[in-house]
């Protein structure tokens, strides 16, 4: 499996989009966030992905 984006122009979007729901759920993202636990970063990848589901959800 390869880690090349499949659209690099997103990648800014999506950086933007990760900061604004660490800083919504109180998760202290910042360039470094090798102090966060799994549990940290794995609660904003989860709010993420349910934001974009219900967005698509919802554009249908």
């Amino acid at each position: 499996m390869s880690s090349k984006a499949l659209v690099p122009e997103a990648k800014q979007g999506l950086n933007t989009f990760k900061n604004e729901v660490a800083r919504e759920i109180g998760v202290p993202f910042s360039d470094y966030n090798g102090d966060l636990s799994s549990r940290q970063c794995g609660s904003v990848g989860g709010e993420m992905v349910k934001r974009m589901v219900e967005q698509y959800e919802s554009s249908l």
